[in-house]
């Protein structure tokens, strides 16, 4: 076995650590509205979660992996050391998020950080602005979309249920959430475990283990394999914030946020953009607690959290682009 392999399996395996983290900072998403509404316990929960994460790689392409693995940076000014420092800049501000219980988007920490560590090496001309210019849009139209759906749906539900007694509604709503939270676990999987398909097919490509682009099956297994196992593990302070801090959920508004946010993960998905589920699942629950009321909504947690969104791509890119430098100081290219 050559250096070069040892390499390629390493950075490898950092990917797949960024993808269990992932799915670990990103359980929240999935869970925290089935978890607050008491649908299910957080246990049963991560593993109904966890399960249709990994589902998803026997559903929608690789679309969203080719976006992120060659749409966005110029595959051919990659190295190895970008590949490293771009995950190091993701994996670093996803972790100091999570230790502050804010659901940022690891999707968008993963591309700031890509993008931060090819501009180190190259400039701004590692960039493909036509790649970034559909994610871009999603940053806003994706919690948008969310916000529409849940609002739409909850809104629906009120006017078709106005006869029927609340505690009906209620038994039902607990039945079908579960089939609301198995829909967005699904999309939750086929948008973000492709993410770290791009990435891994870019250690490939860049090693010459592959001659052309494309994801290999095997990577779409392991990467599917390794969001869920993060799923498994939860990330119980993003949960809290998620599931009570912004508004107060019942399983009829459980049922209604998380089919709106699967909805938006959806359309995204199909385009093949890498787009950001905590954006999505968030505006689908503000969207559900502005049917009782606008004052049911948080604004004050939901600002802090939107914040905590606008400094992603920053945050991460500037991680990234010390990384590289650092890397390259060490004698890496």
């Amino acid at each position: 076995m050559t250096p070069t392999f040892f390499l390629v399996a390493g950075l490898i395996a950092v990917a797949l650590l960024f993808d269990f983290i992932n799915g670990f900072h990103d359980a929240a998403n999935s869970i925290a509205t089935v978890v607050s509404t008491r649908v299910l316990s957080p246990g049963k929960a991560v593993i109904w979660a966890a399960f249709f994460n990994f589902v998803a790689a026997f559903t929608f392409g690789t679309a969203v992996a080719k976006t992120v693995g060659a749409d966005m940076i110029d595959i051919h000014l990659v190295t190895f050391a970008v590949i490293l420092a771009g995950l190091a800049g993701a994996i670093i501000w996803d972790l100091i998020t999570w230790y502050f219980g804010l659901p940022t988007s690891s999707s968008h920490a993963l591309i700031g950080g890509y993008a931060g560590a090819a501009v180190a090496k190259a400039g701004f001309v590692a960039i493909i602005p036509s790649g970034w210019t559909k994610t871009l849009v999603f940053i806003v139209l994706s919690p948008v979309i969310g916000l529409v759906f849940g609002l739409g749906l909850m809104t629906a539900i009120f006017w078709l249920f106005r006869w029927t007694p609340p505690s009906r509604v209620d038994r039902w709503f607990r039945r079908l959430q579960l089939l609301s939270a198995a829909f967005f676990s699904l999309n939750h999987g086929a948008n973000d475990a492709q993410k770290t398909m791009g990435i891994i097919a870019g250690v490939l490509y860049t090693a010459g283990y592959i001659q052309t682009f494309y994801i290999p099956y095997g990577v779409i297994l392991i990467a599917h394999a390794a969001i869920g196992l993060g799923t498994l593990a939860g990330g119980w302070r993003i949960i809290h914030t998620m599931g009570s801090k912004i508004t107060k959920l019942q399983p009829v508004s459980g049922f209604a946020a998380e089919t709106g946010a699967a909805f938006a993960l959806l359309i995204a998905t199909l385009i093949g953009v890498p787009v950001s589920t905590t954006h999505a699942i968030t505006g689908a629950i503000v969207g559900v607690g502005a049917t009782r009321r606008m004052s049911a909504v948080r604004w004050g947690v939901a600002g802090r959290i939107v914040w905590a969104w606008v400094l992603t791509i920053p945050a991460a890119f500037t991680i990234a682009a010390a990384a590289y430098l650092l890397l390259r100081l060490a004698g890496a290219r």
